[in-house]
């Protein structure tokens, strides 16, 4: 989707992550078998609706980057730019959208945490959609939403059109 006046953020919420070490740093937590098969269904499901991001607006932990590793398993056909933001882990809904306002990409995808996620989610669309699992933004939650605007920096909240959203299956 490359179109003059157009964005597009896919904004995900890391996938289920493991707690088998309580004594383990938050930002060092890798997936989990749940969370590894939802990052692959996550792929699946943008490949399949043609949702694939240009540049890609990361949290440095591990957990955040399992969850691209693994949607990358799906078939894409453009190899975005990666981003690590150290900014993201743990952010606020202000602060990431400042990071977004750095981005350059027509179509972005931003990988981050809760609450900050569900909190930045909440702001952005024009209404705030029906779905039950939108509120509270579960692992692996994305979001696609479109904005009417030339550049990033233009961003507001409330400005956004959600055009999908996708929890995976559990178990």
């Amino acid at each position: 989707m490359t179109v003059p006046g157009h964005r597009r953020l896919i904004l995900t919420r890391h996938a289920k992550s493991s707690w088998e070490d309580p004594l383990m740093a938050d930002e060092d937590r890798p997936l989990n078998r749940r969370g590894q098969r939802a990052a692959r269904e996550l792929g699946d499901f943008l490949a399949s609706r043609g949702y694939e991001p240009e540049e890609v607006l990361c949290s440095p932990a591990l957990r955040t980057r399992e969850t691209w590793e693994g949607l990358t398993t799906a078939v894409l056909e453009v190899r975005p730019v990666l981003r690590m933001e150290a900014a993201l882990y743990q952010a606020s809904p202000d602060t990431m959208l400042e990071v977004l306002k750095t981005a350059t990409a027509p179509v972005v995808m931003m990988l981050g945490h809760n609450p900050g996620i569900a909190e930045f989610a909440a702001k952005l669309p024009d209404r705030m959609p029906p779905h039950l699992d939108y509120r509270r933004y579960p692992t692996a939650a994305t979001a696609v939403l479109d904005f009417q605007i030339d550049s990033w920096d233009q961003l507001t909240f409330g400005s956004g059109a959600l055009r999908d959203f996708f929890v995976p299956t559990r178990g």
